[in-house]
């Protein structure tokens, strides 16, 4: 071998060590930015316990002065049902041998209809009953007052067998949800089936007026609709090149996002609960499979309005990780339009999230709580 090879050899294992130390020097400073920016103070906020969709309105932040906000201010405050809706909410108490919670069923989002019978209903007579909880075109549920345990618990066909002996039901029809309120038809299709039911027992079956109840979904939808909204922050090349999938999934990784089976990250909080999203700004979902050779002009961060407790502090946390993103990718954060999105901006979406959210709360329906998680699916 002549000493030009040998030189060569030698040059060429120099390189390879050079790229290999520079990697492992921008790997640990991409950790320690990832690390400090999550040293920022909205940590405790998101840590809190609180508590795509084809329904929903898409409002992303907005550069210019125009405002997307709905006029919440004309929607009267829901209320339960007057005399024509004889059950109202319900705070049912649950006494285990341990500890005591309450099941609230809540008749602003339930048409609820009681039983009450004299004998014991045994768990045997209620099994084509709860078959039937998928007819009505909206979640059904039903709790029953257990004998043995003097206490309210909610009545599945999965736990019926070899339990169950009660001496009151209450069924629920959910009235509305992403999909728009439950319809007259359903509604009277399942007060029937409870009055036939309460019939063949011989036991007494109160339901609300139907009339009244439609109107109470309709009403409850027309809201719904005005508060669900679900913000966006868009990161795109400055230059027109294309960011790299094992790039973009090494940053959502290293900053708390996990890839699910919907096709993007999600950011959770420790109670499991779904914070913000991010996935493609093109059309390809992101996939474990994917990844490795996807390359994409943009990524897109979501938050959904309705469903996101504390959300000013929780919209503050995904702004800042689109700034850390836009920084780090070389990228730069728009709207759908892709109009650049300044500070002045991002507060306006956040005002128009407050407002949202207060609405929601003086409904009596707070964002993120288990009601509106039930509304907004």
């Amino acid at each position: 071998m002549s000493d030009l090879q040998i030189s060569l050899i030698i040059i060429g294992a120099i390189i390879i060590a050079g790229v290999a130390i520079f990697n492992w020097v921008q790997q640990i400073r991409y950790q320690r930015n990832i690390k400090k920016a999550f040293e920022h103070d909205h940590e405790d906020a998101l840590l809190k316990p609180s508590k795509f969709v084809s329904k929903e309105e898409r409002i992303e932040p907005k550069f210019g002065h125009q405002s997307n906000e709905p006029e919440l201010e004309s929607i009267a405050p829901i209320a339960p049902s007057s005399e024509d809706n004889s059950i109202t909410s319900t705070n049912i108490s649950v006494t285990p041998t341990i500890e005591q919670k309450s099941i609230h069923i809540d008749s602003v989002i339930n048409y609820i209809t009681a039983i009450t019978a004299a004998d014991l209903i045994t768990h045997d007579k209620l099994t084509e009953l709860l078959q039937q909880k998928f007819d009505f075109g909206k979640p059904v549920t039903w709790y029953g007052l257990n004998r043995d345990a003097q206490a309210w618990e909610e009545i599945t066909i999965e736990i019926l067998h070899g339990r169950g002996f009660y001496s009151q039901l209450k069924g629920c029809l959910q009235l509305a949800d992403r999909a728009g309120p439950v319809s007259e038809v359903n509604l009277s299709k399942f007060r029937d089936m409870v009055e036939d039911f309460a019939s063949q027992l011989n036991v007494n079956a109160e339901c609300p007026d139907i009339a009244q109840s439609h109107a109470n979904a309709i009403t409850l939808d027309k809201f719904c609709a005005d508060v669900d909204v679900v913000l966006g922050i868009n990161v795109v090349s400055k230059d027109g090149g294309a960011f790299v999938g094992t790039k973009i999934r090494a940053m959502a990784e290293a900053s708390g996002f996990k890839l699910e089976s919907e096709g993007m990250f999600r950011f959770r909080d420790e109670n499991n609960a779904i914070l913000f999203s991010l996935c493609n700004y093109e059309t390809t979902p992101f996939s474990p499979a994917n990844m490795r050779t996807l390359t994409t002009h943009g990524i897109t961060f979501l938050f959904d309005v309705p469903r996101v407790a504390n959300g000013e502090k929780v919209f503050e946390q995904m702004a800042h990780l689109a700034k850390l993103f836009a920084s780090t990718l070389n990228g730069i954060m728009v709207d759908d339009n892709r109009v650049p999105l300044s500070d002045n901006g991002l507060k306006r979406s956040k005002q128009q999230l407050k407002n949202i959210q207060a609405a929601m709360s003086a409904h009596n329906i707070p964002a993120g709580s288990d009601v509106a998680l039930k509304l907004f699916v």
